[in-house]
């Protein structure tokens, strides 16, 4: 049997390592109605970087990640993996094309394990069921949930459950992985577990992160970049001190974090 490591770098089944270098938000505008939540929004997500992206409730922070993960079409603008224009890409051609994401909710199958919930996603994207579950305890192991490989799903506590959607999306390491407020919920302590595991994706796995996250010390400690949004609209992108020093980001955002 081949070991942990060697199991959580490399990519049997049907998948190509996916090549792209970036994934790029050009100029992308969402209506819903008479209503913008997103307007004239650009950014780029490298690969092997952790870039953040933070506002207040309402910036659209979810609805650009919906974008760049085919679940919204924009209205105008255009999404990038690479080179290639995604217009008209389902969900399910964006993940086989190695970009990943997880939500706000769980989303688990709650009736199968926890190995099962991992595993099935391994299955959906090419692998045999061998390898697969091969594969997906490997990635339990990582992810410290091992012991609860066989427990059932629904009974997971909230935090475990974000654990596990964090294992299925890394299970065929893809270019692009896109966490949505990954430590809501947790304690000072799984958060400090989760910055140590996010802080190693970009060369375990050979990808790039977008975070999203209203925990400050999470999206301080562990980002390269960060993108502000405020009312659907770019603030400000920099590094962590920049962004902290910005005064436009601190009236908008972090002035509210008391």
């Amino acid at each position: 049997m081949q070991s942990d490591e060697t199991l959580l770098h490399d990519r049997p089944g049907l998948l190509a390592q996916p090549q792209a270098a970036e994934l790029k938000a050009e100029n992308v505008v969402v209506r819903f109605g008479g209503l913008a939540a997103i307007s004239e929004v650009s950014l780029t997500v490298r690969r092997h970087e952790v870039f953040g992206l933070i506002g207040p409730n309402g910036a659209g922070k979810t609805t650009l990640v919906n974008c760049l993960t085919g679940f919204q079409a924009p209205t105008s603008g255009r999404i990038l993996l690479g080179r290639e224009q995604t217009t008209g890409w389902s969900p399910d051609k964006f993940r086989k094309n190695g970009v990943a994401r997880t939500f706000q909710a769980g989303r688990l199958f709650r009736e199968m394990t926890v190995l099962e919930n991992v595993e099935a996603t391994a299955v959906g994207l090419g692998l045999g069921r061998r390898a697969a579950a091969e594969r997906a305890m490997a990635m339990l192991d990582w992810i410290r949930l091992a012991a609860q490989a066989n427990r059932i799903a629904g009974t997971l506590a909230y935090t475990d459950e974000r654990r596990v959607g964090i294992a299925r999306a890394l299970i065929l390491s893809p270019a692009f992985l896109l966490l949505d407020e990954p430590a809501a919920g947790m304690s000072d302590g799984e958060c400090e577990d989760l910055v140590e595991w996010v802080a190693t994706i970009p060369q375990r796995f050979d990808c790039g992160v977008l975070l999203i996250e209203h925990n400050m010390r999470v999206i301080m400690d562990v980002c390269a970049r960060i993108h502000v949004l405020d009312g659907g609209r770019s603030l400000a992108e920099g590094s962590p001190r920049e962004i902290q020093e910005n005064p436009a980001v601190m009236a908008a955002y972090l002035g509210m974090e008391a």
